[in-house]
C-alpha cells in the first residue's frame, strides 16, 4: 500500500525572495470497491484505514445493509491502487446486482456518480429520537478532534471525522483528503468496534454539505457538528430526515440550523 504522506521538493517564494523547500504531502490513492467480482466504484483516498473505509462506504451508500451479509473480505494491494473485495450472502448479493452502478468519486466531490436527477433528491430514512447533548459538549468538540489529526499536522492538508457520545467525549477519529471519506472511515471503524451511529454525533472539520447527510441519515446518527457552515440543500435534507445539525462550532458557540430539540442549551444561549 502506498504511504498516506510524501515529502516532496518543491520551492516557497514570498517578500523575502524564493528558497528550495520540502513538504510533506498527502497522498491521493485510487481505492476500488468490488462486490462479487464486480467493481462498483473507484475513489480517491488517502492510503489507510482502508477496511474501515471500505465496510463504512458499504454501510452509507447502502451496498449492505450490516456487517453480516458480508461473507468474506479482502484487500489486495497493486502497484496503482488498491482493491476491497466483499463477498457478500446471496440474498445482498442478488439484490446489489439488480441495482448496479458504476460510480467515479474524485476527492472532494459531492454526489459521485449518480445517474440521475432523482437520485440526487433521493428521499432519505428518518432517524429516531438519539441523544441530547449540553451546550459545551457541542462547543469543545471540534477542538477535540483538532487534538486527534496527526495526518492533517503533518501536512495541513485532510480533513477528519470524529465521534462524539454524550458525556464521553469524542471516543474515535479517522482522517482522509476527502471529508465524506473520512466519515465513511469513521462509519467503518463504529461498526467494527460495536459502536452505533445512532448513540452520538458526527463531528467534522469541513462543511455540512448534502452527501454527509446522505450518510448520516443512512447509518442513523442524529446529529452533525461542523467547524464550517451547512448548504442550503443541507439543512433541507438534514429537517426532513430528522438531522440535528450544529455549525460554526469553535469553542466559542455555534449556530443550530436543524432539530434543536437535542441540545441542551440551559443558560448558555448561542450568539
Amino acid at each position: 500500500m502506498a504511504q498516506p504522506v510524501r515529502t516532496l521538493p518543491g520551492r516557497a517564494i514570498g517578500p523575502s525572495g524564493a528558497r528550495e523547500i520540502t513538504r510533506a504531502l498527502p497522498e491521493e490513492w485510487p481505492v476500488a470497491l468490488v462486490y462479487d467480482g464486480t467493481t462498483q466504484a473507484v475513489m480517491m483516498c488517502t492510503p489507510q484505514d482502508l477496511e474501515d473505509f471500505a465496510l463504512g462506504f458499504s454501510l452509507s451508500e447502502g451496498m449492505i445493509k450490516g456487517a453480516e451479509e458480508i461473507r468474506d473480505f479482502e484487500l489486495v494491494e497493486h502497484e496503482t491502487g488498491s482493491e476491497c473485495r466483499f463477498w457478500l450472502v446471496a440474498e445482498r448479493g442478488q439484490a446489489l446486482t439488480r441495482r448496479r452502478r458504476a460510480m467515479l468519486g474524485p476527492v472532494g466531490c459531492g454526489l459521485c456518480g449518480i445517474d440521475s436527477l432523482d437520485q440526487a433528491v433521493r428521499p432519505l430514512p428518518r432517524v429516531g429520537a438519539g441523544p441530547c447533548f449540553d451546550v459545551a459538549e457541542i462547543e469543545s468538540a471540534t477542538e477535540a478532534l483538532r487534538a486527534q489529526q496527526p495526518l492533517h499536522d503533518e501536512t495541513r492538508a485532510v480533513h477528519a471525522a470524529g465521534f462524539l457520545l454524550p458525556g464521553q467525549g469524542l471516543v474515535l477519529a479517522r482522517e482522509d483528503v476527502g471529508r465524506h471519506n473520512a466519515l465513511d472511515k469513521l462509519i467503518g471503524a463504529l461498526t467494527r468496534a460495536g459502536i452505533r451511529p445512532a448513540d452520538g454525533a458526527f463531528v467534522m472539520t469541513s462543511r455540512l454539505s448534502v452527501e454527509l447527510i446522505q450518510k448520516a441519515a443512512q447509518t442513523g446518527c442524529t446529529t452533525l457538528i461542523a467547524v464550517s457552515a451547512p448548504t442550503a440543500h443541507a439543512v433541507r435534507l438534514a429537517e426532513g430526515a430528522g438531522i440535528t445539525l450544529a455549525a460554526f462550532a469553535r469553542g466559542e458557540g455555534f449556530d443550530i440550523y436543524a432539530h434543536a430539540e437535542r441540545i441542551r442549551e440551559g443558560e448558555t444561549h448561542v450568539a
